[in-house]
């Protein structure tokens, strides 16, 4: 995913010596222990033992399809389990699709999409009350608020403490969590949910700078996991954009919810300045962590679709809190 954006930022001649510093944090791929067939494949979502399984199966897709094609039969499949690794598998299999968007459809290229499905498929984790919620949506346009409203409103769990599967249990003891999930303004047109889906970027990536030291890791997936959705848009059909908007609406509300502080910092008590945008990439490739090089490729992002440089401090943010 890093090397991605390096590659993407102009940044290619720095990924070999970035490689060589990662690869400490590596693991080996687990074996196939138990093929997934096209009659099977649901016994297995979910089960992180059978990422290797479910690695072989998407090679195999793939082999077999065009990667449009399986991007399309799996996308919308796929979406309910969106928190799948912290939502590193939606993130994952976008900066292959925008490698492959980009022309180069080479085997590896392929096979990254290959692990990006792998990944989400084997760690499916879904958001509590979505369904519902993205079932409320279609039969009527409840949603009323604009993002930066809808996020403002986001309530907290009562404590943010524990593993991910913890926190989200709490959700659904929230009065206010149901009407949360539906609280977003329903897109009225395909251009509207790009629209819709930049200002989400944008906004939760502002929100990292006052509130991203509740969990400065898990918290950049708030604005990381719909930049993914957002430039994978192209790839799928427009009947799966308002879904994948809606999903990734309930994935980085409820990560909000889960890890981010009910106050803000105060201003007083930020670092005074930010990264000038032709910079942050320099910035992010010298800190070298993971996170902070994929929140300033997003942070780019959202300063292209709005101007606003605070998403820049932002990005510098990440930089400090996460050593």
């Amino acid at each position: 995913m890093a090397v991605e954006v390096l590659v993407r930022r102009g940044l290619a001649a720095d990924v070999h010596r970035w490689i060589d510093a990662y690869v400490g944090k590596l693991s080996e791929l687990p074996s196939v222990s138990d093929r997934i067939t096209d009659d099977s494949w649901q016994d297995a979502l979910g089960d992180g033992r059978r990422i290797g399984d479910w690695t072989a199966y998407f090679v195999e897709q793939l082999q077999e399809h065009s990667w449009r094609e399986v991007l399309v039969t799996w996308w919308p499949r796929l979406l309910p389990g969106i928190v799948a690794g912290a939502t590193h598998g939606v993130i994952r299999v976008s900066h292959a699709v925008r490698t492959l968007l980009r022309g180069d459809e080479s085997p590896a290229a392929v096979t990254e999409l290959a692990h990006g499905l792998a990944f989400w498929a084997a760690r499916m984790r879904g958001v509590p009350g979505a369904d519902d919620a993205s079932a409320g949506r279609h039969r009527r346009a409840d949603g009323t608020l604009g993002v930066n409203e809808a996020l403002d409103a986001i309530p907290r769990i009562p404590s943010q403490q524990g593993t991910v599967a913890v926190r989200f249990g709490q959700l659904a003891e929230l009065p206010t969590w149901p009407a949360s999930l539906r609280s977003l303004r329903t897109p009225t047109s395909p251009a509207d949910v790009e629209r819709q889906l930049a200002d989400l970027v944008a906004g939760a990536a502002t929100r990292y700078l006052t509130h991203g030291h509740g969990s400065p890791v898990l918290l950049v997936h708030t604005a990381t996991a719909p930049n993914a959705v957002l430039h994978t848009l192209p790839a799928l059909p427009q009947s799966l954009w308002a879904p994948s908007l809606s999903s990734v609406w309930a994935a980085s509300a409820a990560i909000t919810a889960a890890y981010a502080p009910a106050q803000p910092l105060p201003r007083d008590e930020l670092p005074a300045g930010s990264v000038h945008a032709d910079e942050l990439m320099s910035y992010a490739l010298k800190h070298s962590d993971e996170h902070v090089i994929k929140f300033a490729d997003t942070a780019l992002d959202a300063y292209a679709h709005g101007g606003d440089s605070e998403v820049l401090a932002a990005a510098q943010r990440v930089g400090d809190l996460i050593k």
